[in-house]
């Protein structure tokens, strides 16, 4: 059996944690180098503002491209209706030609309503936004002229890899899944809900368009351990606080399995989504789902535990499969 396992980082820090950012940063981009050489397939990185996660995406992923030399670097969701989408063309193609074709970034309309107020941007025209400046970039990647808003635009760089490599578009309801299939890109959803993933599929169809879906699986958060009740009464303050606090950012229209309703640290143990497990039941997770993302400074949480468990992934499970 070929098993995949990839890491992620977000950033989320909570208020007792005793780590820096600094040494979170710095963290993040010396595991994504050891992950890398010992067969990583995926280190991930996300985007929200005014709270503690990564706020410069871009940026973050360029230090995790230039610490890697064979994983795939990806932003899921870069939150693409907040930025300048000529100004990301040119960062997006500088990635992926200094990475070698391993950028991808999942393109996100965005959500919480205190992200477009900051951004000076109008929440309610965020779906035909996102449209609009996919199209840029695929206007702009073809290294012509164009005009855009009445702005005459040439991009330099442009990326070796297509549109379909750099570029998925993100969402959670029908009309996400529809416009990426009409875009002809690829579409990632965090959405556990059949319907969306048949909606991309019928779409794909009505447009000729072989697309590529991909929707969650698996626990959001595994970390092994030799003793995880042990492991687990550390982490659980931290697991908690990343849980409860981003279910408080949810604005009741986007479907999000990460966002579970929890009171208590038991409550988010028993619901199966948070798994402290043992090398034996990792390998057995990662043989039901055929890969693991691993998250080792969730919410801020001691940096050596983080490493435990790389390592005793790395040296317990990985050789088995």
């Amino acid at each position: 059996m070929t098993a995949a396992f990839a890491v992620r980082f977000d950033m989320r820090r909570a208020p007792f944690a005793e780590v820096t950012e600094a040494e979170q940063y710095a963290e993040s981009v010396a595991m994504a180098r050891w992950a890398d050489a010992r067969g990583v397939a995926a280190v991930t990185v996300s985007e929200h503002h005014g709270v503690d996660f990564v706020s410069a995406p871009v940026a973050h992923a360029a230090a995790i491209v230039g610490a890697t030399t064979n994983a795939r670097v990806m932003v899921n969701a870069l939150l693409i209706t907040l930025h300048d989408p000529v100004r990301l063309a040119e960062a997006l193609a500088t990635l992926d030609l200094t990475s070698g074709g391993r950028f991808t970034i999942v393109a996100g309309l965005g959500y919480r309503h205190e992200e477009f107020e900051m951004a000076g941007v109008d929440r309610s025209t965020r779906g035909r936004l996102a449209e609009e400046y996919l199209e840029v970039l695929r206007a702009a990647w073809t290294g012509d002229e164009f005009e855009w808003r009445g702005r005459r635009v040439r991009v330099t760089p442009t990326p070796a890899s297509p549109i379909e490599q750099v570029v998925w578009v993100g969402g959670s309801v029908r009309r996400s899944a529809e416009r990426a299939a009409r875009l002809r890109l690829p579409f990632f959803t965090m959405s556990v809900d059949p319907a969306v993933g048949d909606a991309y599929r019928a779409a794909c169809a009505e447009h000729d368009y072989d697309g590529i879906f991909m929707a969650p699986f698996g626990p959001m958060f595994v970390h092994v351990a030799e003793d995880p009740d042990r492991a687990w009464s550390e982490i659980a303050p931290y697991a908690l606080y990343d849980v409860q606090s981003y279910a408080s950012w949810q604005t009741g229209d986007q479907d999000n399995p990460h966002a579970i309703d929890v009171a208590t640290a038991d409550d988010l143990r028993a619901s199966g989504a948070w798994l402290v497990v043992t090398p034996d039941e990792c390998e057995d997770l990662v043989r039901r789902n055929g890969s693991v993302a691993l998250h080792p400074l969730m919410g801020g949480m001691p940096t050596a535990m983080g490493w435990e468990s790389l390592e005793l992934f790395v040296d317990a499970v990985l050789p088995r499969l």
